[in-house]
């Protein structure tokens, strides 16, 4: 009999292991397991429905920007199979990528329907065994029976024999199973949100719902957790770019404090306070006439200017501010601070931070330290990356990785 490999988990990593597998493994037997109706659902909505599905990392000068967890065992993995051989691998398989201006990756279609169809093909084509609406009930080691390779335990999986497993569960939103408790202990760490938006319990600041501000800075008070980039007013609160960066950077810390504190948002994107006084300084000396309301500093849009001067309390023309006044505005500009007052979810899309510890895999296989034959590939691991195909571009790389330490495990006959 041939070798059989379980992928419990129907999604990006789960789909791109089974597909690598079989394409280096003709011959071995292998099943996805899915708990839900339909297989690669993540992979449908992301990026609004065209799949952000990797980043050319042309901008990133190091991982730990983007990958706020797992950046030095990605660093190791990516020269395995890292962003341009997720993208030549696409295009090899009848799937076109485009680069935006921002380095996002999309295919050239702009519907994440053709990576679906792209991987629900390879696999058919493939042999690839699907099973949707199996929630596993367990997981066991036993000892093989009949005609098994490799070593004298198998994994016994809702009755069926397999000589390896690939977890690809995902963020395990739910919680870890118990099978991961039981199996791993302490090696699971807790899962939490890491992509959100905040709270703010502002009637003002929601009046200005739909504004896009570029080129913000924003940070934690009190901490080291910072972001820059676009910065979108809802009603609710916040969001965009810029919190949703903030937001997976301060994951720990956030969760720790339930999602209550401070926000200091830069709305110039000028780093240095000083420059910003000084300019406020010429401002007034070009301007002494006009009314605050008249001028815009840093062409910060009418409604949000209008909404700060509230904040600032004055109406009166520039030459009327004195030294105290453009303090106070330099710092109304420079450090507005909010009250986070809770979290919200990126759109349809939910990133954890937490999962498997990296110190409990091996890192050149992804294969558990203390379970031989087990797996783990994808958002299952404490690796989480913040919006711009960096997600899907580690659940590629690790399920690479996992495919390729099933085989070195065949060769070795374990």
């Amino acid at each position: 009999m041939s070798y059989r490999t379980a992928i419990i988990g129907g999604g990006a990593a789960g789909f791109f292991s089974a597909i690598e597998l079989k394409s280096v493994m003709p011959d071995m037997y292998v099943k996805i397991f899915e708990r839900g109706r339909k297989v690669l659902s993540k992979v449908e909505i992301s990026g609004g429905g065209r799949c952000n599905c990797t980043n050319s990392f042309a901008e990133v000068k190091s991982l730990s920007q983007v990958y706020p967890r797992g950046d030095k065992l990605l660093k190791r993995l990516f020269k395995i199979f890292g962003p341009r051989d997720v993208f030549e691998w696409f295009e090899s398989h009848g799937v076109p990528l485009v680069t935006q201006d921002d380095n996002c990756v999309f295919p050239q279609a702009q519907d994440s329907h053709v990576i679906i169809d792209c991987f629900m093909r390879e696999a058919e084509t493939r042999g690839v065994r699907i099973e949707v609406s199996h929630k596993v009930r367990g997981i066991e080691r036993v000892t093989k029976v009949g005609d098994f390779h490799g070593g004298s335990d198998a994994f016994l999986i809702d009755g069926e024999e397999f000589d390896f497993v690939i977890m690809t569960t995902g963020g395990m939103s739910d919680g870890a199973s118990s099978f991961f408790r039981d199996m791993l202990g302490e090696s699971i760490i807790d899962p939490i949100p890491s992509l959100f938006t905040f709270s703010i319990n502002d009637a003002r600041l929601h009046h200005l719902m739909g504004l896009v501000v570029e080129n913000v800075l924003t940070s934690v008070p009190g901490t080291k957790f910072k972001s820059e980039g676009p910065l979108l007013i809802t009603h609710w609160g916040v969001s965009g770019p810029a919190i949703l960066r903030l937001s997976s950077y301060a994951a720990r810390y956030l969760s720790e404090r339930d999602y209550r504190a401070g926000l200091s948002v830069n709305w110039t994107g000028e780093r240095n306070t000083e420059n910003v006084r000084d300019y406020l300084s010429s401002v007034i000396s070009e301007n002494r006439s006009k009314m605050l309301s008249s001028y815009r500093p840093y062409n910060i849009q009418q409604r949000l200017w209008d909404y700060l001067l509230l904040k600032l309390g004055k109406r009166c023309r520039w030459d009327e501010l004195g030294n105290k006044d453009v303090n106070r505005l330099t710092e109304l500009l420079t450090n507005d601070i909010y009250q986070i007052d809770g979290k919200g979810t990126f759109k349809e899309e939910f990133v954890t931070c937490g999962g498997v510890a990296l110190d409990a895999v091996n890192p050149n296989t992804m294969e558990c330290k203390s379970v031989s034959g087990l797996f783990f590939a994808g958002e299952v691991l404490d690796i989480d990356g913040v919006t711009g195909g960096f997600n899907f571009q580690a659940a590629w790389t690790t399920a690479y990785v996992c495919a390729h330490g099933v085989l070195g495990k065949v060769n070795k006959g374990q």
